[in-house]
């Protein structure tokens, strides 16, 4: 501690570090109640299925969800990568061309030590699609304006949805518990502002009052943009694809009798049989394994930054940006992997697993 007080420059970065920690403890939610609060925001509205960025259906029966948009923005995302990483291809990479081949050719020696080199070039492009599509989504996820700009759910809507809701469970809403976030202005375009933490009222207030107040309206935020990830169907999606392409490829190896003697096998005895119906059940838990592991973690991961940005601005969610970022490789890098694994093990037959 001594080296630090006598090193000028040390000494001014922990007293920047402590004042931006100070700054961030009264400026949130923990300071609101002794009369700071600056720098907080109500507290984004949290749920699982997708949010529709538009009022309207576009057509019956589909909406246009803000996952959907972030899926887009991904695979434009790697499109313009992949163009510009290509564009002017050199003897000898560098720059983006260099990164990209490193990360082509790691990928290629690990597909290779699990499936061989034959069906490593086989199976590369959809693992290697599938990790990059899951890394970008999950760090494109924590960019600003994820969950803090989109359109205003008017309290009547809300109230709406939320009647609905009660009615199909038999019971009866409860105003009190609705809470409604104030904007300014009367436009359908809203952003969750610094120190806005207290521009919040129930809809039994609103009904009371006819309103939010002059000037001002209440609902809740939509956001236009949500990490692609923490939507079920996305991870679903993914685990479809990648499933599905599994067991092409073992029936393309194996052949139709080949690849079902795995799941329905007579030859062995009631045994054999049940054993088979283990396996078909396997397959069943893999699919909703790799749907819920992403899921999850990504799902988790976002809750806990609206959380932390809540409860401490700036500084507080500092960290935990940096460990969505190892979350967003590592839970890409799984799915891909067990990808690859499924499909080196689909396309051996039962009798070559010990060679």
């Amino acid at each position: 501690m001594s080296r630090i007080l006598r090193n000028p420059k040390a000494l001014t970065i922990l007293l920047v570090v402590v004042a931006v920690l100070i700054v961030s403890l009264v400026g949130g939610a923990l300071g609101n109640d002794f009369g700071g609060g600056f720098l907080g925001s109500p507290i984004a509205h949290i749920q699982l299925p997708a949010e529709p960025v538009l009022a309207d259906e576009i057509f019956p029966g589909f909406h246009l969800t803000n996952t959907m948009v972030t899926t887009w923005l991904t695979i434009i995302v790697l499109v313009v990568i992949s163009l510009l990483a290509t564009r002017k291809m050199r003897e000898v990479p560098s720059g983006l061309q260099n990164l990209v081949e490193v990360l082509v050719e790691f990928f290629i020696t690990l597909s290779e030590s699990i499936a061989g080199p034959e069906r490593a070039r086989r199976f590369l492009p959809l693992v290697l699609a599938i990790f990059l599509f899951i890394m970008t989504a999950n760090w494109m996820g924590i960019l600003p304006g994820y969950g803090t700009i989109g359109r205003i759910e008017s309290a009547e809507e809300v109230i709406h949805h939320a009647e609905v809701k009660a009615d199909k469970a038999g019971e009866h809403v409860n105003l009190k518990e609705i809470e409604l976030q104030v904007f300014d202005g009367d436009g359908s375009f809203g952003v969750l502002p610094l120190g806005s933490y207290d521009a919040v009222i129930s809809a039994e207030q609103y009904e009371e009052d006819h309103g939010a107040g002059e000037g001002k309206q209440a609902g809740l935020l939509v956001p236009f943009l949500r990490s692609a990830n923490t939507e079920v169907n996305t991870t679903l999606a993914i685990a479809i694809v990648a499933m599905v392409m599994v067991h092409f490829w073992g029936f393309s190896t194996l052949g139709v009798f080949g690849h079902m003697g795995k799941y329905l096998d007579f030859t062995k005895g009631p045994i054999g049989f049940f054993v088979g119906i283990l396996e078909g059940i396997g397959e069943i838990a893999r699919l909703i394994s790799f749907t819920f592991r992403l899921f999850g973690n990504i799902f988790a991961g976002e809750v806990l930054l609206i959380a932390m940005a809540f409860l401490m601005p700036i500084i507080g969610i500092i960290p935990f940006l940096g460990l969505e970022l190892f979350v967003g490789v590592i839970q890409a890098f799984i799915f891909a992997m067990l990808t690859l694994v499924f499909a080196s093990l689909a396309t051996i037959s039962h009798g070559g697993e010990a060679h």
